[in-house]
């Protein structure tokens, strides 16, 4: 699925983009207070949630931010759920490439299935058959609701100017035409390029201490499975600002 045409968002609305949240439900819900409480005080008449991606694995419980994600959002704000790399290999995964999940696992993948009651045994087994057991082990314990909702996930939202994805973009190739595996995956080539993409890209998946702020793009990956800091960009109208964690 090819990211969708870039179009301007309506007036009187504000963004609220949060970054890689990795099972850390306490620091979820923390923020969505803060933007709660930040939407108060807006004037704009439509307010806009949009989640970067990277939902499980790392932090505390992956469960139950995907619980807290089901739920109805802050402040009857519209919510956007973007599909990052590890969402990515555990839809892979479950899917049958063992490859996938093989990777996953060498990102704390198992601390997911760790978190839907999965028993992991030997972490260090990555045999084809104990892989399948272990994939077999997760759907059976993996909600519906839940496999839906990773379904649903999107790799992409344009919208006011800015181009929300987990991972970036590919320089040179319009916005419409970007691969849903550069937009989860891609770091270095996109990172380091000065080019205009025709949109501000908003993004997470590369860690840094700070937000990083290019005239081309923001990251707002700030770490917060293990800094404890989880950031969200607060965009409204032509004034940007952050809440943090």
């Amino acid at each position: 699925m090819a990211a969708p045409a870039y179009s301007g968002n309506a007036p009187k609305t504000v963004l609220y983009a949060i970054g890689d949240i990795h099972g850390r439900c306490d620091l979820l819900a923390d923020i969505t207070a803060k933007i709660a409480a930040d939407a108060a005080q807006r004037r704009a008449r439509r307010r806009v949630v949009i989640y970067l991606g990277d939902y499980v694995s790392r932090g505390i419980d992956s469960r139950r931010v995907i619980d807290m994600l089901m739920q109805a959002p802050p402040d009857d704000c519209e919510q956007v759920t973007l599909r990052g790399n590890h969402e990515d290999l555990l839809l892979r995964y479950l899917d049958g490439e063992m490859d996938a999940g093989r990777h996953w696992f060498d990102y704390d993948g198992q601390d997911t299935l760790a978190d839907y009651g999965v028993e992991i045994g030997d972490r260090r087994q990555r045999d084809k058959a104990s892989m399948i057991m272990l994939r077999d082990r997760f759907e059976a314990a993996l909600p519906l609701s839940h496999l839906e909702f990773f379904r649903s996930t999107r790799t992409s939202y344009p919208a006011a100017g800015y181009f929300f994805v987990h991972g970036g973009v590919r320089p040179g190739v319009p916005l419409e035409l970007q691969e849903p595996h550069d937009c989860m995956w891609i770091r270095d080539a996109f990172l380091n390029s000065p080019a205009q993409h025709g949109a501000v890209v908003v993004h997470g998946h590369s860690i840094s201490e700070q937000p990083e702020v290019r005239s081309n793009r923001v990251g707002i990956d700030t770490g917060a499975y293990r800094s404890g800091v989880l950031t969200c960009l607060v965009i409204d109208g032509t004034e940007r600002s952050f809440l943090h964690t």
